[in-house]
């Protein structure tokens, strides 16, 4: 079915976009957040108790044994409190704790070696956890075979080894969170500027189409004001009447950002349906537009709908601010798996800097069609095509 209502054509064209990524490079958890300041006073107070049951448990504390118990105490504070090098505080407090332990294996005192690996992992990383674990190891088995032949070293060695695993694990699980973190803010970002820019390129579409409407209809009432005062003031009545409109629109579209908005009470946004009226707007004001319309525009989706809508709204903006007086025409075709609109203008618009060209190509590429505007037909061509079948695509970064 063709209906023809007035000057306009219409081609459309097609443009492809991709999701990029998101999270970016989040970083790895800093040492304060895998171990807070409570979580480090803490994990102090039990190394010291190990250390003190470890001098506790000696037959004798020789000054030896309690100055290594100082020592082993003081390098822990500031290994715990990430002084650099981590390593060297680190071998100073496991050589009193191995003066505490006296050669012996049954020694509770030897639990502090394993809090120490797990501070290296925690605090410095994984590098600074496995040369500790190393050293660990080596401490041990100089233990097992030149100092007391005892099983129990064993024990030891596969206790620290197990505290490292652990801590790398811990601390993967900390950096994956600190990444999806930093992923989820990114999304919320861009998940914002996109909700920025779609309202911005609503006003623009709306306050541009009626500002150039009403500019016609005014200009129309400063000619006639004179030789056809009622003409003029119809001119005007209409220009009152589309600002009203102007008006209404851009606060539906702020009242968008309001999330407790009644549904009810925001008026449907226009569509494909609308295209008539839209077109009869134009010519009410003087300009030379055509429409024909082919297949039923009926099935089209509402966010199609509304994207043809704008498209054609921004280029008959266009046409009528760069072209007066140029006729146009609209076509519009509706197939099984596209809809087309193209807007040929014959009079080529003179180059601005304004939204309206890319406002155009980004409602259609969000959709996973495109749009493309410039010479062509009778003078300037505005061409939109419009899946109806693809799946509803973001639109990509802007280069």
């Amino acid at each position: 079915m063709t209906r023809t209502l007035a000057p306009g054509n219409g081609s459309r064209r097609r443009a492809d976009r991709s999701i990029r990524g998101m999270a970016g490079n989040a970083g790895s958890s800093r040492p304060a957040e895998l171990l807070p300041g409570w979580g480090r006073r803490v994990a102090l107070a039990v190394f010291a108790t190990f250390i003190a049951i470890g001098l506790a448990l000696m037959d004798s504390s020789p000054p030896a044994a309690v100055a290594a118990a100082a020592v082993a105490v003081g390098a822990g504070a500031l290994l715990v409190r990430g002084w650099r090098p981590l390593l060297l505080y680190a071998a100073v407090a496991t050589a009193g704790v191995a003066v505490l332990g006296h050669g012996t294996s049954a020694s509770v005192g030897w639990f502090a070696v394993c809090l120490l690996a797990a501070w290296c992992v925690l605090i410095g990383g994984r590098r600074d956890g496995l040369v500790y674990l190393a050293g660990a190891l080596v401490l041990f088995a100089v233990e097992w075979l030149w100092v007391e032949p005892d099983p129990g070293w064993g024990a030891w060695m596969a206790g620290t080894a197990l505290t490292v695993l652990g801590g790398l694990l811990i601390r993967r699980e900390r950096e994956l969170v600190s990444q999806l973190r930093a992923a989820q803010a990114g999304l919320a970002e861009r998940a914002r500027a996109e909700e920025r820019n779609r309202i911005a390129r609503e006003l623009h579409d709306v306050i541009a189409h009626t500002l150039t409407v009403s500019l016609l209809h005014v200009t129309s009432a400063r000619l006639a004001v004179e030789h056809d005062p009622a003409g003029a003031a119809r001119a005007l009545a209409e220009a009152e009447r589309l600002g009203q409109e102007s008006l209404a629109e851009v606060r539906l579209a702020v009242g968008m950002l309001h999330r407790n908005e009644d549904p009810g009470r925001i008026a449907p946004l226009p569509g494909a349906g609308d295209l008539p009226a839209l077109v009869e707007r134009f010519r009410s004001a003087g300009a030379d537009v055509t429409l024909a319309v082919e297949g039923d525009t009926g099935r089209l989706p509402a966010t199609t709908g509304l994207a043809v809508y704008r498209i054609l709204q921004e280029a008959l903006t266009n046409a009528v601010k760069h072209a007066p007086g140029s006729p146009t025409a609209v076509r519009l075709s509706v197939h099984a798996d596209a809809v087309r609109l193209a807007v040929d203008s014959a009079a080529k618009p003179g180059s601005g800097t304004g939204l309206g060209v890319p406002s155009m190509r980004e409602r259609a590429e969000a959709l996973g069609g495109s749009c493309r505007a410039g010479p062509g037909g009778r003078g300037w061509l505005v061409q939109a095509m419009l899946p109806l079948a693809a799946t509803t695509r973001p639109p990509a970064d802007a280069t």
